[in-house]
């Protein structure tokens, strides 16, 4: 094909279907992210790390943590990826030791990962049943 001769388009690819449960879990980590950030800026803003541990530290806990949370939401279509979103809020809860509020969303946030992968399973394999036979299209 030389330089001049116009490209023929291709045909866009199909979007891969998202579950709920990805999808709720995607909306989840995706706002607790910025939530993490906030609390890692608190950390630092209130020096709160133990002796001897640079309060700078608090900041980049935070960004760590909130930037794993985006790269598990974008991961979720993986099995082990939903393990990994229990595992970040358990460390999120843990910072609940340095400012106690940082517990508090991890408990609300906790709840909403739940919510999440437990209601969201739900709905897929709903929706699997529903798309496998037709005569249950009223929901029965």
């Amino acid at each position: 094909m030389s330089p001049r001769e116009p490209r023929t388009p291709r045909a866009p690819r199909p979007r891969r279907q998202r579950g709920a449960q990805e999808s709720l879990g995607s909306v989840v980590l995706g706002f607790e992210s910025i939530i993490v950030f906030l609390g890692g800026l608190v950390v630092y803003g209130l020096k709160v790390l133990p002796f001897g541990i640079a309060p700078w530290w608090g900041i980049v806990g935070g960004v760590v943590l909130a930037v794993a949370m985006v790269a598990v939401s974008g991961l979720l279509r993986h099995r082990w990826a939903l393990f990994a979103g229990w595992a970040l809020q358990v460390v999120l809860l843990l910072g609940g030791f340095l400012v106690p509020a940082l517990a508090v969303v991890a408990l609300i946030f906790g709840g909403m990962w739940a919510y999440a992968t437990i209601k969201g399973a739900a709905l897929d394999r709903r929706n699997a049943r529903l798309a496998a036979d037709p005569d249950l299209s009223n929901g029965e």
